[in-house]
């Protein structure tokens, strides 16, 4: 009988319980520019890993490139500030910000200071970009039409490209790339 009891009021409680617990503050909320959003987290992160990559490689294996075939880690560096700069401003419909002509040649910190700018430039580009327009047509690369939705997808997949590349010349270098290290 008193096990019996015991159930009743566990069971009676149970409902009192789940009214009490508050409901997390984002539950059922719609977000207002989802897609906007998740490419500043993102860029938010990968800015990190991307520069922290170019300064791990040492300045000696700027030449680097794993066949003949392949571009230099300089180059590597050199092609993704300017992507972020022409893809930003396409995206955000601002001006590239004007800057000296980047070359493979260029000793290890200026190509840093260079990347290092171009995230700031896409940060502060896509600060007010909003999901209100994902529809319209821009001119990318080579002439080709895409969605600003689309531009914001190539973005976000230079940055894991760039990322995988500098990750395997790193690794080839016998260096960690910044997410394979232990965290401290």
């Amino acid at each position: 009988m008193r096990t019996t009891v015991l159930l009743a009021m566990v069971f009676m409680l149970m409902p009192l319980e789940a009214q009490q617990k508050a409901p997390p503050a984002a539950a059922g909320a719609v977000e207002t520019n989802p897609v906007s959003n998740a490419v500043r987290k993102i860029l938010e992160r990968q800015s990190k890993n991307m520069v922290a990559a170019v300064a791990e490689m040492p300045a000696d294996k700027f030449t680097y490139h794993p066949t003949p075939a392949q571009m230099t880690f300089a180059k590597l560096v050199e092609h993704m500030a300017g992507s972020n700069n022409f893809l930003c401003s396409k995206i955000s419909g601002t001006p590239a910000p004007t800057e000296e002509k980047l070359s493979e040649t260029d000793p290890k910190e200026k190509l840093v200071v260079a990347l290092k700018a171009s995230f700031d430039y896409c940060t502060q580009a896509l600060a007010k970009v909003d999901d209100s327009n994902l529809g319209e047509q821009l001119t990318l690369f080579g002439g080709r039409q895409a969605s600003r939705a689309g531009a914001m997808i190539a973005l976000t997949n230079d940055f894991a490209d760039h990322y995988s590349m500098a990750a395997i010349y790193l690794r080839l270098n016998g260096l960690l790339p910044p997410t394979a290290k232990p965290k401290e």
